[in-house]
């Protein structure tokens, strides 16, 4: 093992709470926004999760590593089939304990192994549930980790949480066309490139804002092709039988040419769906405004209702954003509900084929239960294109 478990580190919030772990990954000092994610399982999943990009995640559950990570196989279309996206997205890892020993048939390498390999610093040794309480009461906020032989601690940082005068640069710098990628978290997780993948008949246009492998390998098992386009694409011209707007990090109020392109997607009847970031960019198109949440939802155990009915699902997140639902247009109405607080869960418009969800149908390690709004968007899609023809 190159890592060292008795390397001590210090865990320190804005609010000058500090916690004293031991490392498991790579000992380097850190600093982002402090999560806590209630997942049992899936951490290979979760850690790869571009949503997760510049977050320090505290893991509920109190055991980590237990059954190692999985090596980098790929599927047919060429997309990992355990990983969401080429690397560990989020900044650091916290834990209550770690194993070291693992077991399980897929596995590789410890996960503290693939930590140090990616250079991710990781404690364990921590109180999380006291360190979980603490952030749903006060809220997400920005952390440390800071080791004992580190010449300079790293001041608090938080990129999902920018000064006016930070605010004020980046919207200059998108209308302009520059410096997108240095205050943007969603720059920094789309392609950079056009993607093309699957040979079908209908047209999937992507919007990649930071795309998990498992939403492009459940349109692609339904038959489709795809073609995946960077954040800021202009996409208003394309040839396309459905746009697909992906899940994401940071504020959907920052991802202003994706919101401008939506709009005028808006004024045509070719069918939408969004997931995460892409539930908020749809809603911010079409009028509407979301909010900062005190702490989000993250785990693979949110249940959500359909407005109006007993029909609930359990549902998987990752969003520390929302919509106000009493903002939105009077064409638009709401799609689920989330029961633990009655926050937004999806959107969809009254009479045109665009819906979106707050939620992820596509989660993987599950649950399952909503990996049928695929087939209701790829049911649109051959719909809009009998009505063409």
């Amino acid at each position: 093992m190159n890592y060292k478990l008795n390397t001590s580190a210090i865990l320190r919030l804005a609010d000058g709470t500090e916690y004293r772990g031991y490392s498991f990954g790579y000992p380097r000092s850190t600093t982002g926004e402090m999560v806590f994610c209630t997942a049992m399982t899936g951490y290979p999943e979760s850690l790869t999760d571009p949503s997760y990009c510049g977050q320090i995640l505290v893991a509920t559950h109190p055991m980590m590593g237990n059954y190692g990570v999985p090596g980098d196989e790929r599927d047919a279309y060429g997309l990992s089939r355990h990983f969401e996206s080429d690397h560990i997205q989020c900044a650091a890892l916290v834990a209550t304990d770690y194993s070291a020993s693992y077991s399980h048939a897929d596995a590789c390498r410890s996960l503290g192994e693939w930590l140090y390999d990616e250079r991710i610093p990781a404690l364990f040794g921590i109180d999380t549930r006291a360190l979980t309480k603490k952030l749903r009461d006060e809220g997400a906020m920005p952390g440390t980790i800071v080791f004992d032989d580190s010449p300079v601690p790293p001041p608090f940082h938080d990129e999902n949480r920018r000064t006016k005068q930070e605010q004020s640069k980046f919207v200059c710098s998108t209308l302009q066309g520059e410096g997108r990628a240095e205050l943007n978290l969603v720059a920094r997780v789309s392609t950079k490139q056009i993607q093309e993948y699957g040979h079908g008949q209908l047209k999937v246009l992507l919007v990649d804002c930071g795309v998990k492998n498992n939403i492009l390998r459940l349109l692609l098992e339904r038959g489709v092709s795809v073609r995946r386009v960077p954040w800021d694409y202009d996409f208003t011209h394309d040839d396309y039988d459905g746009l697909f707007i992906s899940n994401g990090p940071g504020d959907p109020a920052d991802c202003i040419p994706t919101i401008q392109h939506l709009r005028a997607a808006l004024d045509d009847d070719r069918p939408i769906m969004g997931i995460c970031l892409g539930n908020q960019l749809l809603a911010l198109a079409a009028g509407a405004r979301t909010y900062k949440m005190k702490f989000g939802h993250r785990g693979h155990n949110q249940t959500v209702r359909q407005p109006g009915t007993h029909r609930c699902f359990v549902t998987a997140q990752n969003h520390g954003y929302a919509i106000d639902p009493a903002t939105l247009p009077d064409d638009w109405e709401c799609l689920f509900e989330n029961l633990n607080d009655g926050t937004n869960e999806g959107t969809h418009h009254k009479q045109k084929p665009f819906f979106s969800t707050q939620f992820h149908p596509e989660a993987s390690s599950g649950p399952v239960d909503t990996m049928g709004l695929f087939d209701h968007f790829i049911e649109n899609m051959k719909q809009y294109r009998r009505l063409r023809i």
